[in-house]
């Protein structure tokens, strides 16, 4: 509701650049689909599917994975939000204990939260996950296991650090000794700046991990179509929650997508997404780096993705610093939200993505004012 106000220049939304939608290729598609599909008549588009998802864009997905997968594996979800939920609903019961990262993204844990588990934050670093911690923490006091840990090793919504390759590989192996199944969620994978990131885990140990992704960030979020792999052994229960859910996700969009992404589409489109969003990347770090001078505030360089992660110094508080930083005509979304427990009420996360390279010069130096303000200065 903030970031709706009159003048306000938002760092605040988890939102991909409205600039990357490839419109005139869904008008065309729309077109192609609703004339013929190659999958029977037109009407087809328009009826009921299989809950599984539509078998080519299940096909798809499972052919630009970077690992040996199925489509009988591919579960397509209403959006990858979706997919959290039918894992929550299957893997959680009411007490069970499921592990996360420290900081990790807001929606998982509101689609853990109703189940009623015990989530644990495990500690987390730069290069991502704390293995020592996770094996600590991997069984509770009272003998229980961990059922699950989650996790977005490709530029992390908040904080957009990338876990590491030595990390991945100690992870891995840390967690298939455990008996620990992961859940990897990856939307941003995509979108990487001067390289790609490291092997997913899933790639790693296709047995004990279920694997999330999305076309939100690469095509359009109102599609609202997600993916997930899951093991032949977890698959059917999977689907089971995914029937009772929605019956399926969109045909009619599925469908779309499949239309789009003919003749490599996605490989034309998306290095443009990450030429804009590194352009974008880079302003806000030169106005970091300008206008937070002598301030104590620290940031982080997220090699890809959408987010950078702040801290701000001894002291402030960016619950407090929000309604001041409106005030100035910026927001952003403070960071304690993002924590299972235990939160770091300094930290705050500012997407870059959705503001022009002037808004986000403007938007920065209006935070260092309220900043200023804050600190009584």
């Amino acid at each position: 509701k903030v970031t709706e106000k009159p003048g306000i220049i938002s760092f605040a939304g988890g939102l991909p650049s409205p600039l990357t939608f490839p419109v005139s290729e869904f008008a065309a598609a729309c077109a192609a689909v609703l004339r013929e599909d190659g999958q029977g008549t037109p009407q087809a588009a328009l009826q009921y599917a299989a809950s599984e998802g539509f078998a080519p864009l299940r096909e798809a997905v499972a052919a630009m994975l970077p690992w040996e997968v199925s489509p009988d594996q591919v579960l397509i979800t209403t959006g990858s939000q979706q997919g959290l939920d039918l894992i929550a609903k299957v893997l959680i019961d009411a007490g069970s204990r499921g592990l996360v990262e420290t900081p990790t993204y807001l929606g998982a844990l509101q689609a853990f939260m109703p189940m009623e588990p015990e989530v644990v934050s495990v500690a987390s670093d730069a290069e991502g996950v704390d293995v020592d911690d996770l094996t600590a923490k991997a069984q509770g006091a009272s003998g229980q296991r961990a059922r699950f840990l989650y996790v977005l090793p490709n530029f992390q919504n908040p904080t957009g650090r990338t876990m590491s390759e030595a990390r991945r590989a100690e992870l891995s192996g840390r967690a298939a000794a455990l008996g620990l199944p992961i859940i990897e969620d990856n939307p941003y994978g995509d979108l990487w700046f001067d390289g790609p990131p490291p092997l997913p885990l899933t790639a790693r140990n296709p047995e004990g991990c279920i694997y999330l992704g999305s076309f939100s960030k690469v095509l359009a979020p109102g599609l609202r179509l997600g993916f997930m792999v899951a093991p032949k052994s977890v698959y059917p229960k999977l689907l089971q929650a995914k029937q009772a859910a929605d019956l399926h996700s969109p045909g009619f969009n599925q469908r779309m997508v499949v239309e789009v992404m003919k003749g490599g589409f996605l490989d034309r489109h998306v290095p443009t997404i990450r030429a804009l969003y590194k352009a974008q990347r880079d302003a806000m770090l030169a106005a970091l780096e300008q206008e937070m001078q002598g301030l104590g505030v620290q940031w982080n360089t997220p090699d890809g993705g959408m987010f950078l992660w702040a801290r701000l110094p001894e002291g402030l508080n960016a619950i407090d610093l929000l309604p001041l930083a409106v005030e100035q005509g910026v927001a952003f979304v403070p960071g304690a939200a993002f924590y299972a427990d235990a939160p770091d009420a300094r930290t705050l996360r500012l997407s870059f993505v959705t503001a022009s390279e002037p808004q986000i010069r403007t938007g920065i130096a209006a935070l260092a004012r309220a900043i200023r303000q804050a600190r009584g200065g």
